[in-house]
């Protein structure tokens, strides 16, 4: 089976008007008058099963009633006194599964209160106001190092902060914000927010911040313990795992998430070349983004393919929903066959449906052919131990093994976020890893 036919692969698909309606705020923020409107539908409940649900266990029905009261700098700091980066979260969180899925009025009404928005009405009027509801305690004269300038390591330098410690954040990219900045659609996330968090974060003070050093290559766990009194690791997820298919270095083959990080930071969007057909393997939060983002560039065609059902789906219903609305086509139950290349570059993709059979998928000896000018990989991302090379530190599934305070095994390492095992790979969950982490720490550095 070939597809012979030239790659089209190109960049200005469109016309700059289009770029700028394509990739403008998802959700435009509130106004005064309808978040008003929207914390009057909350019930208040005693036991209030949204906050249960939030993994940060903000304080939902009173930031709300504050809200309700005129008091959004006060719902801001009640937010941000569980989750630091609440601002963020309000974007990016799928709420839809976590407090607003729980949410009494989506039981009686299918309609919940929308928790998200009025959480970013808060943290947006604070933040705009250019205000910390923070103060750092007196110095400590304790040092910690944190690697990895993302979502758990801004929460647990934050917190650390908070009690007077000094904190050093080392991260291998340019900038500092791990996820938010280099991962997240780019209509979720307008107007450079990711950065503009990170300097909120670091308002509180005690906090520095050295980029381009990469653990394994620039310092050394070993190094760090020795020059610091506690460790904590937010490593992220570094390795894109692979199809199996061993055309994969293909030209015209991309890795989804190194395709999203260049579109989140080129200041030109038309600048960047995109197919006309695409094809994107995978079912997360990643493939609906690239291919969202893709059909916003300009692609005519674009194909999420994922090996099992829709109830299977790492990404939620409204995601998909909201790629399907975009023009997006998902294809279930299919897994990757062969990669199909003309003169040296991909040109479609062959698949297998695959069916359940006792509890394990498995092909049924039926395939389909898309044609493709790209293929992008969003099959998941990897721990990469190799940078704790030599450290001795214990591993569980193939991430670092942490107890429930975050202790790694050894005893002055802490972990948090993607890189640790029982991981969520959610932003609101790696911020808890990190303010959990930092609040195990403080208790040691001050017993």
């Amino acid at each position: 089976m070939s597809i012979a036919r030239e790659p089209d692969i190109a960049s200005g698909r469109l016309q700059p008007e289009d770029y700028l309606a394509n990739f403008r705020d998802l959700h435009p923020p509130l106004d005064k008058h309808q978040a008003f409107v929207e914390a009057d539908r909350c019930y208040f409940c005693y036991d209030a099963p949204c906050l249960t649900a939030c993994p940060t266990g903000i304080d939902i029905p009173m930031f709300i009633r504050e809200i309700l009261t005129d008091n959004p700098k006060g719902a801001a700091e009640t937010i941000f006194a569980e989750n630091i980066l609440g601002g963020m979260c309000a974007r990016v969180c799928p709420t839809e599964t976590l407090c607003e899925e729980a949410c009494v009025r989506q039981a009686a009404e299918g309609k919940p209160v929308r928790i998200g928005e009025l959480q970013r009405y808060a943290t947006d009027t604070l933040m705009v106001a250019g205000e910390h509801p923070f103060t750092r305690a007196a110095p400590s004269g304790k040092r910690v190092a944190v690697v990895g300038g993302g979502p758990a390591g801004l929460a647990c330098a934050h917190r650390l902060a908070t009690y007077g410690h000094d904190v050093v954040i080392y991260d291998a990219r340019e900038k500092a914000g791990g996820l938010n900045e280099y991962g997240i659609a780019a209509y979720k996330s307008v107007g450079g927010f990711a950065a503009a968090e990170v300097d909120f974060v670091m308002a509180i003070g005690g906090i520095t911040v050295e980029t381009g050093k990469a653990l394994g290559r620039d310092i050394t766990l070993a190094e760090l313990r020795e020059s610091f009194d506690a460790v904590f690791l937010g490593l992220g997820l570094a390795g894109v795992n692979a199809l199996g298919l061993g055309e994969e270095k293909l030209p015209g083959v991309e890795n989804a998430v190194d395709y999203i990080a260049g579109l989140r930071q080129t200041a030109d969007l038309a600048s960047l070349p995109v197919g006309r057909r695409i094809v994107v393997v995978g079912g997360g939060m990643t493939a609906i983004d690239i291919a969202s983002q893709s059909k916003r560039l300009g692609a005519e065609e674009v194909t999420i393919v994922y090996r099992r059902g829709a109830a299977k789906m790492g990404a939620s219903e409204y995601e998909r929903e909201l790629a399907q609305t975009d023009g997006v086509r998902i294809k279930f139950n299919a897994m990757p066959k062969r990669l199909i290349a003309t003169d040296g570059r991909v040109t479609g993709m062959e698949f297998e449906y695959t069916a359940e059979q006792d509890g394990r998928l498995a092909g049924t000896g039926e395939s389909f052919a898309l044609d493709a000018d790209m293929v992008f990989k969003a099959i998941g991302q990897s721990f990469v131990p190799l940078p704790l090379e030599g450290a001795s530190i214990e591993l569980k599934n193939g991430r670092i093994a942490v107890d429930t305070e975050r202790r790694t095994s050894l005893p002055d390492v802490w972990a948090g976020g993607d890189c640790i095992a029982g991981g969520e790979d959610l932003t609101v969950v790696a911020v808890q890893d990190g303010k959990l982490a930092a609040e195990s720490v403080n208790r040691a550095l001050t017993s």
